[in-house]
């Protein structure tokens, strides 16, 4: 699946929003991929998490399980878990640290592919990356179905991307005159109340 494959279904989905947004990193941007906009139609995400699972084994072979980041990642997680037929589990916030709950944990050393939907700074993913090594899992990379850092950003694994872009995000201090000019949206989960 080549990028401009990944960005018809984020198109044909209405997800590929243009205005100004913040991100769940802080960050500003004119772009924003509103991926449960694709999630949220069958088809769609069983073509991208067939597409990603197969990448996944191509770059680090087979993986044990699949670990996301809750909320964004546990739909593309689960998905591509299920091609990769192994289980899929997610961590959550717990005073703002990411912790398994709800009885999920891993086997000390199995290969551990952190899945998510987005990755802009990695930050999601980093976090995530620390609490399975915490829980002594082996991460082999981190996956997901657009990296729009253009592979800059630092999940703390390899990354291991559907579709690759360089899309533009700045601090709220260093705004472009034509974003500031823009209201902003802040459509993410991360400054939601938990």
């Amino acid at each position: 699946m080549t990028n401009d494959d990944v960005l018809r279904e984020f198109r044909e989905a209405g997800a590929l929003r243009e205005g100004h947004f913040v991100l769940s990193s802080g960050l500003h941007s004119a772009i924003f991929l509103q991926k449960n906009l694709v999630f949220m139609y069958p088809d769609r995400c069983e073509r991208l998490c067939r597409a990603l699972a197969a990448a996944i084994i191509e770059n680090v072979g087979q993986v044990d399980v699949c670990v996301s980041p809750a909320v964004g990642g546990i739909i593309p997680g689960y998905e591509t878990a299920r091609h990769l037929r192994v289980p899929s589990i997610y961590v959550e916030r717990e005073n703002g640290v990411l912790k398994f709950r709800r009885a999920f944990g891993i086997e000390p050393g199995a290969r551990v592919a952190i899945v998510e939907g987005i990755i802009s700074t990695g930050l999601s993913s980093r976090e995530c990356v620390e609490t399975v090594r915490s829980a002594g899992g082996d991460v082999v990379c981190a996956a997901c179905i657009v990296d729009r850092s253009a592979g800059k950003a630092d999940p703390g694994a390899p990354i291991v991307a559907l579709a690759t872009l360089d899309i533009p995000a700045w601090p709220a201090d260093q705004l472009p005159p034509e974003l500031a000019s823009i209201p902003e949206e802040d459509p993410g989960s991360r400054r939601l109340g938990s």
